[in-house]
Order: structure tokens, then C-alpha cells, then sequence
């Protein structure tokens, strides 16, 4: 989400060269503090062994018709061939290998690699990593070679100018910030810091995050299944380590041409980036107004460091790897009217209240900014306003604040086959009455906040579907949230690995949403290592959570089909606000045709008064009780609160008699038991 907090709610959210001996010193104490090293040599498997390809750090046939369709083929370092160190896994927040793709990682010191075998053709990569911060914060650059069959063909430089965040929310880019919010509780004292004599020491740098980053490479030709791409860091690399996550390789086809289009060249833009292109894009955009056509953004790196308001317009680029719209986040002179006091580089539609935009169709281009620090006021997403009758497809955006942020009224946009990644909040977030829209097979990866959002706030989002998307690794917060709506789905995505504050999916009634009403479907969908352990609560969340902390939730609500694996702790939870548990409840909420393939804990804990229903809900590897049943923690002699209805076909055990219809069981923290990797049914 993307607000600004002032209390401390149990969730608070919303968001140089130097000399290398004092880099490498921090460098090493930020590498023990983020998980360095932590595992065991490597060197498996043997070279020539076939190469292992995952999503999401999973085998491929556990999740098939789930998440988004890609061109690339995921390779985990962890399964090539190095002479560096595995770490993790670890699951444990601001830890490197807690925020890696399956936990786990490479770590490299200068004069080690790693080495992938092509799963098939390619002629691109990208790069998921980690280097170090600088002493004082802000980032370094280290250099990275990559070479294909020994031969190297490219010096990748690498920076952890994005990465990097510390302290507490909206986080700080400074590694010996004292606490920015003195009046929060903080878990590592016990304690409010500003109530409390002598004021605490905390130690910095203080819960630092937010580690990876990721670069494309087009390697220049075409490579064969069986080639081997080696990532070197040189010797003398200023970065006393480098982590590598992964590794995707693609094979990307040409650039695309359109002739029948306004082309920005003949306005005046600049390929090479030198010059600032926005006002010549603008002139493009009014001639092919008039005109009836197409703007085209031939292959190039174009420079715009402010919004271009867009309306009744088509934009197309080459396709996202040869067109990139990269700028600068730039101070206003004074702060704007939103209370926005930088802008950057965007694509905009319209303020609602202006009217908003229609008709407005992007595709084929990346949208890279400059946004190192999370300001809930600025503006500074890579798409944003309202655009209605709209289309996204097949764009890359990183390195902005939110991918795409749409606020309200505002209808029928569809949002497909794009990437987003590298986000300091959220990918996407449909924010105030959006209504009849789509986002499907997009790809999500490290966003500082809600992966996919729809946010109810003061009107309510409608019929809208997230449909076949990936969510990878979101640092804070969900990968999927839905906060308030009416006849919302979210069906056949795949989420993966949420670091803190959150989970895979959240229905909440937060954040000043409108009330669920009508019918909220979440189906077949699939999650893996999920439910983080709430800092403030003390608990581990369900890998799906139900949070009613400003009003009930009792909508009609349907979970259907979904499978929750691997999960930290509970695979499905609802619960309620302490400070409100005798105000608000969650009702009726329906699951069926459900698997869950290991429970750290439970398949189900209930911390709220209400109800739920179960059938066909099979579980194995459960660590705790089936069902941790603690009501509203009233303990009545009539038993919880919240009561189940056993519907029949419950496999495996975790839904015996004896729990029904609503025994109390409650182990308020229970031991958790690390299930197995997860395998097919």
C-alpha cells in the first residue's frame, strides 16, 4: 500500500567511490547481518549435469496452469555448478537468503563464479543479485563478467544504488539512522523507546532490507541448450561479496518496426539518452492525435525525467529489451498540488477528478526510474492517473516507486504480459473505484510492498480479476492484498516467498477500505513458503490471511481449488485486531478442493470470532494441531468464538470430530515443525 502512517499500527507500513578497505569492513558486518555465509560450500551439481529449471523456486509440474506465462527459463544458483557458498535457506526477515527466490542463494568473494548450463536457446539473461551498501549508505557499483563457454563476451556493472533499506517504515537510506518513529512499539526492546528510561541503544544498522536487484543482458548472438553461461566476480572487485539468486535466460526475438506511426526520431528524440526526449515524445503524441496513428518508440534509451500525460493514444516501443524510457527523479521547486515533492519518469492518464483518460494503449517499451527512497506523497510511479478502456501489454518496469498505480473512478483497463520488478512499494495497485479491469500473466519480483493490490479505499473496486500472475519475494507486505470490494476474483497465480508483514494473500477490512460485498473468489491458486512472522504480534501468519480490523467481514467468499505449500507456519488464518475483537468478526468464508502440502503449524488458525466451512480440504506434513482454534480468546464454556462446519472429504487427518464444531484448541505460539519440500500429490 501507499500511505502515510503516524501511529504504530500492528502492521506499520506505508513507505560515491570510497576506500576499499572501509567499504570492505561495513561490507562484511552488513554481509553477517543479511545472511553471509550461512550454508555450505557448493560445487553440485557435477558440470555437464542436466540444468534445473523452477518457478519460483519450485518444480515446474507443481505449478502448472499457475502464475503468469514467460519467455524466460528461472535457474536457481543454488543448483549450478560454483565454487562460492550456498546460503540459507533462512526465513528469517533482513537475512539476504530470507529474501532470495526459495530462500536460498550464491555467495561469491572475488575469483569465484557460478555456472549455468542453457535449458534451451537464448541470446539474453537476467540477473538477480546482491552487493553490498556503502559505508554511509546510498550504494556502490562492482563489476561482474559473464562468459559463455569460457569466453567472455560482456562485463556486467552492478549497483546497489536501489537497494538497501533500513529502519522503520517508510525506511531510511542511511545504515546509522537512529529509529524514525521513537513512539512505535519495537520488537528487539520490548518496548517503546520513547516511553521508556534509559532509552534503548538499537543497534544499526537497524533491520536493513530490501538486498536484490536484477540487470538484462543481451549477449549479442544466439547460444545453444547445453551452453554455459559463467558469472565471474574479478579479482580486485570492490564488493567483499556478491550473492547471485538467479538466472534467466530468454530468447528474444527482433526488434519490432512500425512504419505506419510517428516515429518520436522525427520529432526531435534522442536514442542515445544524452538528451532530455520528453518534449519531443509530447510533440509526437499531439501529431498522432490529429493524425489517427500510432506513436513508435523505435530501439533506443530515451530520456524523460517527468510525467507525459497520455490520452486517446496508442504507444508502442520495439518491444521491452530495445526500447527503454529511463529518467531522473527530480526535486520540484516547491511541492505539488498532491503533495508530491519529486517528480519522474511516467506514462499518466488524466486525474479522475480531471475526467480521466480513455483509450490509452502501451506496449513494447521499459520504464526505468530513479527512486532510491520510499515518499508516500510522490508521484514518481512508472504508470499512473486514471485510464479507462485502456490497455498495457508487454512492458518492464523497475526501479520506480509503484509499477503502476491507478487511482479511481476509473474502468476496463487491462494490464498484461508485462514485468515489473525492483519496486520500492507496490507492482499494482487498482486504488479507489476501479472497476471491470484486468491484471493476467504479469510478473511480479521484489516489490517493497503489496505485490498486486486492490485497494477500497472511500469507493469500492468491482469486478475486477488478477489472473495468472507470478508474485515473487515481496519484501514487505503481500504478494496478493485485497482490501475491501465488491465481486473481486483473484484466481491461478502463483506467489511466492513474502519476507515480513505479510503474506501470499490478505483479505483485509484495513486502511479505511469499503466493506467485501457480494462475491470475492479466490481459486486455484497456488503459494509457496508463505506465512511471515508478524514482529509486532509475536505470530506466524497463514500463507492466505483474513484480517478484520476496521469492520466484519461476511461477503460471500469462496476459496476454491488453491494449493498452499511448503508453508512457514499456517496455511489459512483469520484473524482479528486484539483492540477489536469483540467488535468485528469473519463469516461464512467458504474452502473447498484444497491442498496443503506442509503447515509449519496448522492448516487453520482462527484468532477471531466467526465462521468457516471446509470441504475436500486435504493436508499433510502438519507440525502442530490441525486446527488452532482460539476464538476471540474468551474461552466460554460454550467453546470458541468461531465455529467450523465440516462439509465432508477433509483428507489427512487435521479436521478431526473432536474439533467440531467449534472446540477450543488454542496454543497461542505454537513450536513450529519445518515441513519437507513439497512433491506431488
Amino acid at each position: 500500500m501507499n500511505r502515510n502512517i503516524r501511529t504504530a499500527p500492528p502492521y506499520p507500513r506505508r513507505r560515491p567511490t570510497t576506500a576499499v578497505a572501509a567499504l570492505t569492513v561495513l561490507a562484511t558486518t552488513l554481509g553477517v547481518l543479511a545472511g553471509a555465509p550461512s550454508g555450505t560450500a557448493a560445487g553440485r551439481p557435477a558440470p555437464g549435469a542436466a540444468p534445473v529449471v523452477t518457478r519460483a523456486g519450485l518444480d515446474p509440474s507443481l505449478v502448472t496452469d499457475r502464475g503468469a506465462r514467460v519467455a524466460f527459463l528461472e535457474q536457481e544458483a543454488e543448483n549450478a555448478v560454483t565454487d562460492g557458498t550456498v546460503i540459507g535457506p533462512d526465513r528469517t526477515a533482513y537475512t539476504l537468503p530470507s529474501e532470495a527466490s526459495g530462500r536460498r542463494a550464491v555467495r561469491l568473494v572475488p575469483g569465484q563464479h557460478v555456472e549455468f548450463t542453457l535449458p534451451a536457446r537464448a541470446n539474453a539473461i537476467t540477473v538477480r543479485y546482491s552487493i553490498p551498501d556503502a559505508p554511509s549508505g546510498g550504494g556502490i557499483t562492482a563489476p561482474l563478467d559473464v562468459a559463455v563457454n569460457g569466453e567472455r563476451i560482456r562485463r556486467m556493472t552492478l549497483t546497489s544504488q536501489y537497494a538497501w533499506l533500513y529502519n522503520q517504515y517508510p525506511f531510511s537510506n542511511d545504515p546509522h539512522a537512529g529509529l524514525l518513529h521513537p513512539d512505535w512499539w519495537i520488537t528487539e526492546c520490548a518496548c517503546v523507546p520513547a516511553d521508556t528510561t534509559p532509552y534503548p541503544t538499537i543497534t544499526t544498522p537497524f533491520r536493513p532490507s530490501h538486498f536484490y536487484d536484477e540487470q538484462r543482458l543481451l549477449l549479442g548472438r544466439t547460444y545453444r541448450a547445453g551452453d554455459r553461461v559463467t558469472l565471474t566476480v574479478p579479482a580486485g572487485s570492490n564488493a567483499a561479496w556478491t550473492v547471485i539468486d538467479l538466472l534467466d535466460s530468454e530468447l528474444v526475438g527482433p526488434p519490432r518496426v512500425r512504419l505506419r506511426a510517428a516515429n518520436v526520431l522525427a520529432f526531435g528524440a534522442d536514442p542515445t539518452g544524452r538528451r532530455d526526449s520528453a518534449p519531443a515524445i509530447e510533440r509526437a503524441i499531439a501529431f498522432a492525435t490529429r493524425a489517427r496513428l500510432p506513436v513508435y518508440l523505435p530501439p533506443g534509451t530515451f530520456q524523460v525525467n517527468r510525467h507525459i500525460i497520455v490520452d486517446d493514444v496508442t504507444i508502442a516501443g520495439a518491444g521491452n529489451w530495445y526500447t527503454r524510457i529511463k529518467g531522473r527523479q527530480v526535486a520540484l521547486p516547491t511541492p505539488a498540488p498532491d503533495g508530491s515533492v519529486h517528480t519522474g519518469v511516467g506514462f499518466y492518464g488524466r486525474d479522475a477528478a480531471d475526467g480521466g483518460s480513455r483509450n490509452v494503449h502501451l506496449s513494447g517499451f521499459a520504464i526505468e526510474g530513479d527512486v532510491r527512497e520510499r515518499i508516500d506523497t510522490d508521484q514518481v510511479n512508472a504508470i499512473g492517473g486514471a485510464m479507462s478502456d485502456s490497455t498495457i501489454d508487454g512492458l518492464h518496469l523497475r526501479h520506480t516507486k509503484v509499477g503502476i498505480w491507478f487511482d479511481g473512478p476509473m474502468r476496463n483497463v487491462r494490464i498484461t504480459n508485462t514485468i515489473i520488478v525492483d519496486q520500492i512499494a507496490d507492482a499494482v495497485n487498482f486504488h479507489t473505484g476501479v472497476t471491470d479491469s484486468l491484471v493476467a500473466h504479469t510478473f511480479v519480483r521484489n516489490t517493497g510492498d503489496d505485490g498486486l493490490a486492490m485497494w477500497s479505499e472511500t469507493t469500492a473496486n468491482a469486478r475486477n480479476t488478477f489472473d495468472h500472475n507470478t508474485v515473487q519475494s515481496p519484501v514487505l507486505a503481500n504478494g496478493i492484498a485485497i482490501y475491501g470490494g465488491t465481486d473481486n476474483t483473484v484466481s491461478h497465480n502463483l506467489i511466492a516467498d513474502p519476507v515480513r508483514e505479510g503474506s501470499a494473500i490478505q483479505v483485509g477490512s484495513r486502511f479505511g477500505a469499503e466493506p467485501f460485498t457480494g462475491h470475492l473468489r479466490i481459486t486455484g491458486n497456488t503459494t509457496v513458503r508463505a506465512g511471515t512472522y508478524e514482529l509486532n504480534w509475536k505470530i506466524g501468519l497463514g500463507a492466505i490471511w483474513f484480517y478484520a480490523l476496521d469492520r466484519s467481514i461476511d461477503a460471500r467468499i469462496e476459496v476454491v481449488g488453491d494449493a498452499y505449500l511448503d508453508n512457514t507456519y499456517n496455511a489459512i488464518m483469520l484473524v482479528s485486531e486484539w483492540g477489536v475483537k469483540d467488535l468485528y468478526r469473519i463469516d461464512g468464508v467458504s474452502f473447498r478442493d484444497i491442498r496443503v502440502d506442509g503447515a509449519g503449524t496448522s492448516v487453520v488458525s482462527a484468532r477471531t470470532a466467526g465462521s468457516a466451512s471446509f470441504g475436500n480440504v486435504d493436508a499433510r506434513h502438519v507440525g502442530a494441531v490441525g486446527v488452532n482454534n482460539c476464538g476471540s480468546f474468551h474461552f466460554t464454556p460454550a467453546g470458541s468464538e468461531f465455529g467450523i462446519t465440516d462439509l465432508g472429504g477433509n483428507d489427512g487427518g487435521w479436521l478431526a470430530d473432536w474439533q467440531l464444531p467449534n472446540t477450543i484448541t488454542c496454543d497461542d505460539r505454537p513450536p513450529v515443525v519445518p515441513p519437507p519440500p513439497p512433491a506431488g500429490w
